[in-house]
């Protein structure tokens, strides 16, 4: 058997680490090179949504805009029918779910969730001149609410509460501005809504207009979805997430949107 001695076997190291260090920086590579899909439902204010202009904007807009600098990627929004958010994640069509997206039970076992970063409730808004004062006064109302949202699960998720309502059953509309013109057109008498939405909604709208019920469907927390799959890319976005709270971006961003609410 030959021997490679000493000298042979410092080449041999020296090829070895090399080569993992190759392979490293080839990873690394490929991490700041790639180009992420966000889905959003661009109508969810202040969360991701279309300003006057048409550009898309809001509160995750701009913590995704910063996580994407921070991580080299190449970030593109893409609008989707909410209703189909998970199919279009599995299907490898998106990339992430971040605008408002509620973590759930029901949702963990399609999706991989971040550590949750914004509290939330799902809260009901009436007329101001409304006589509807709490929850057992929707008994027999016609009550409408987004289609396969969380606002509908909560409501799902209260026994008897959409049986109790207008022929036994919620309204549903595919964008919360189309439930909220549903509210000021008086077809419905109120309306379930992620209180973030309500409170900036209100607040552009003229809050002397709406008024929100003291009790709410309960509190929730906002996640962003990735497939079960992408653990690499999870870990990125959590790691990324706890820098932007240490560093003050978060609570920059954060005030931006929410300072008025």
């Amino acid at each position: 058997m030959m021997s490679f001695g000493k000298k042979g076997m410092f080449l041999m190291v020296l090829v070895l680490v090399i080569g993992v260090m190759a392979s490293a920086c080839s990873q690394e590579a490929d991490v700041e090179g790639k180009k992420i899909i966000m889905g959003l439902d661009d109508t969810f204010a202040p969360m991701g949504f279309r300003d006057a202009s048409g550009q898309i904007v809001g509160f995750d807009i701009d913590l995704a805009k910063e996580m994407a600098a921070r991580n080299g990627w190449e970030l593109e929004f893409q609008p989707i029918d909410w209703s189909m958010k998970e199919t279009e994640l599995n299907a490898g069509n998106i990339d992430l779910i971040w605008n408002g997206y509620t973590i759930t039970e029901l949702r963990k076992e399609m999706v991989n969730f971040s550590t949750p970063y914004l509290a939330n409730a799902q809260v009901v808004v009436v007329l101001k001149d409304s006589p509807i004062t709490n929850l057992n006064d929707l008994i027999g109302k016609s009550v409408a609410t987004q289609a396969e949202s969380s606002s509908l699960d909560a409501a799902r998720a209260e026994v008897g509460f959409i049986e109790s309502l207008k022929d036994g059953k919620l309204i549903e509309y595919a964008t919360f501005t189309d439930v909220f013109n549903d509210l000021e057109s008086k077809r419905s008498e109120a309306i379930i809504v992620d209180e973030v939405m309500a409170r900036y909604y209100m607040n552009n709208k003229g809050e002397d207009n709406y008024r929100v019920l003291e009790e709410d469907l309960g509190p929730e927390e906002f996640g962003i979805g990735v497939r079960k799959s992408d653990e690499d890319l999870l870990k990125e976005i959590n790691d990324t997430l706890e820098d932007m709270k240490a560093d003050g971006k978060y609570d920059e961003i954060y005030e931006k949107w929410f300072s008025k609410n």
